[in-house]
């Protein structure tokens, strides 16, 4: 068994679109789930995560590190991975794209330099390492920032 494999037990999940409050004849008519009495039976109920007035555990645990706004989301690809491509072809974040080895690039895409590149191509992406323009020259390549 995997984790992917994982499912609820038949019959334990149904859907949210079900209408309460319709009448007794719809089967959750009077209370509408809500039971009798008591004080998740009334509106203004506390909201989740409310322990009664005690210190809430979201505020009684310490803040840790921070969110950098300026941080970007790069994708790396290395080298190795452009002999799919055809000798001569020119490789863009697009035709990365459709070839299916990016699927998406929100700051950008940068080469990295692990493995052997055996193709001659044009790559025209948003960053390299040394080492990637160094191998893509080599075969007498283009390593060209977008």
């Amino acid at each position: 068994m995997n984790l992917s494999e994982l499912r609820p037990a038949a019959g334990s999940k149904h859907s949210d679109n079900f209408r309460r409050g319709r009448g007794h004849g719809s089967g959750n008519g009077k209370t509408a789930g809500y039971g009798h009495k008591g004080q998740k039976a009334r509106s203004g109920a506390p909201r989740i995560g409310f322990e009664g007035g005690q210190m809430p555990l979201y505020r009684r645990l310490p803040k840790r590190g921070f969110h950098n706004i300026n941080s970007q989301e790069i994708i790396t690809i290395n080298v190795s991975m452009l002999n799919r491509f055809e000798d001569g072809a020119e490789v863009t974040v697009e035709s990365l794209m459709e070839i299916g080895l990016v699927s998406n690039p929100k700051d950008g895409v940068k080469i990295l330099g692990n493995g052997e590149l055996t193709k001659k191509l044009d790559v025209k992406v948003n960053a390299f390492s040394a080492s990637a323009v160094e191998k893509i020259q080599a075969l007498g390549g283009k390593a060209e920032v977008v």
